[in-house]
């Protein structure tokens, strides 16, 4: 199967871009995950978004905080999807990674997701690789399906008990 590149700038980003490593383990999409800095190891950061695709990787997710150029100049380097998720900042909450990201020039583009959207970023990544791949399309399939009955059990829990119930219950 084709694999996930999954590129952080610090391990500081580690917590949510694990979400995405999870979420891929979830559908059985194999992936890498690494860090390494476009800024500090700029010699190192190209040649592995050169060469990603030559180890089987289709598609990079990239997370990234602050000026948040990883994301941008992988895209710039690597021929195949990359998807962008903007780190949440304590300066300016995220924003200026997302507008970072969202911001590239024409003919560079980055899919983006959420400030610290990991998880979607993965399932991102998962639909995209699945368009050639049927049983991946499945396993999608089958997500959405439990995605949709666990909201309807809370919808009817919350029918049957009221919503004091229900937020009582929320908070043990």
């Amino acid at each position: 199967m084709a694999k996930v590149g999954i590129l952080m700038g610090s391990d500081s980003d580690l917590p949510i871009m694990s979400k995405a490593a999870e979420t891929l383990e979830k559908f059985g999409i194999d992936y890498e995950m690494t860090i390494i800095s476009a800024h500090r190891m700029p010699d190192i950061f190209v040649d592995y978004a050169k060469t990603a695709q030559d180890k089987g990787i289709k598609v990079i997710i990239a997370g990234a905080g602050g000026a948040a150029h990883l994301p941008g100049m992988t895209a710039a380097l690597f021929s195949l999807p990359v998807i962008g998720v903007p780190i949440m900042t304590s300066g300016l909450g995220g924003v200026d990674s997302l507008y970072s990201i969202v911001q590239m020039p024409s003919g560079i583009p980055v899919a983006t997701v959420a400030i610290n959207g990991a998880t979607n970023a993965a399932i991102l990544a998962a639909k995209i690789l699945a368009v050639s791949d049927e049983e991946l399309q499945k396993k999608l399939k089958d997500f959405s399906a439990e995605q949709k009955d666990g909201v309807s059990a809370k919808a009817k829990k919350l029918d049957d008990i009221g919503y004091k119930e229900y937020i009582a219950q929320m908070k043990k």
